[in-house]
């Protein structure tokens, strides 16, 4: 049995074309139209198309992401989106496990899903002693600079104590949007202590480390660290871009 084409040589022709030319498109290309750069997105070295591509040593901001193998999808393209699957290998310095989950960029905004990953984060968040960001299937949506959809849950370790207080060793919440922030509120066990992150669209943190009653010493050791008394504790904010 025969198959006739409905299609004309020539459209057939101008469709396998374009679909040839789009699968030699570099990664590096597709990624700087769609403006991951200005998301703070970037890479030492970015190779292949954007069907099989590879990204190394790539960062967000001053968070390390390690060695990323990349693919775009064609579906997103269809609707004027970039989105990309990234899977790693957990090559990232201190990284507990493998990235996996797809980063989307378009017009009016950009987002992640089901984002799993285990990050070193000592540098972004100091003088706040955490040491590592650990990401449960985080999906984040922004759309004109606001924050519209936030789920998953983020876990945070946290390193020694400033002022010889005894901190929990991690802390853990659940992302929800908070106005057109997005907001991570992490807790740990007594509830007493935590870090709340708040991120805006542009990339703009701010991050704020609460810590429960403390004896008089710990309390002005704190004092002289920039804590400030809050409630029945201490707080210390810091502020930054990814």
């Amino acid at each position: 049995m025969r198959v006739r084409l409905r299609t004309g040589p020539a459209a057939l022709f101008g469709a396998l074309l374009l679909v040839a030319l789009l699968a030699l498109v570099p990664l590096r290309l597709a990624l700087g139209v769609a403006g991951a750069d200005a998301l703070g997105l970037s890479a030492r070295r970015v190779d292949g198309s954007v069907w099989a591509g590879s990204l190394a040593e790539a960062r967000v901001g001053a968070l390390a992401l390690g060695d990323l193998d990349a693919r775009v999808s064609p579906w997103g393209l269809l609707v004027g989106r970039l989105t990309v699957a990234l899977d790693g290998a957990g090559t990232a310095e201190g990284a507990g496990r493998a990235l996996h989950g797809r980063v989307t960029l378009g017009r009016h905004g950009f987002g992640v899903d089901g984002l799993s990953a285990g990050l070193a984060a000592a540098s972004p968040f100091q003088p706040l002693p955490v040491t590592a960001l650990d990401l449960d299937g985080v999906s984040v949506r922004f759309d004109d600079g606001a924050c519209r959809e936030a789920t998953g849950r983020v876990r945070a370790t946290l390193g020694a104590g400033p002022a010889g207080v005894t901190l929990p060793p991690e802390v853990a919440g659940s992302v929800r949007c908070e106005g057109a922030a997005l907001l991570v509120p992490l807790t740990g066990q007594a509830g007493s202590d935590g870090v709340t992150l708040r991120v805006e669209g542009d990339g703009r943190y701010r991050a704020e480390f609460v810590l429960g009653a403390a004896d008089p010493a710990a309390a002005e050791r704190l004092t002289r660290l920039g804590f400030v008394a809050a409630g029945n504790g201490y707080r210390l904010v810091a502020e930054g871009r990814f």
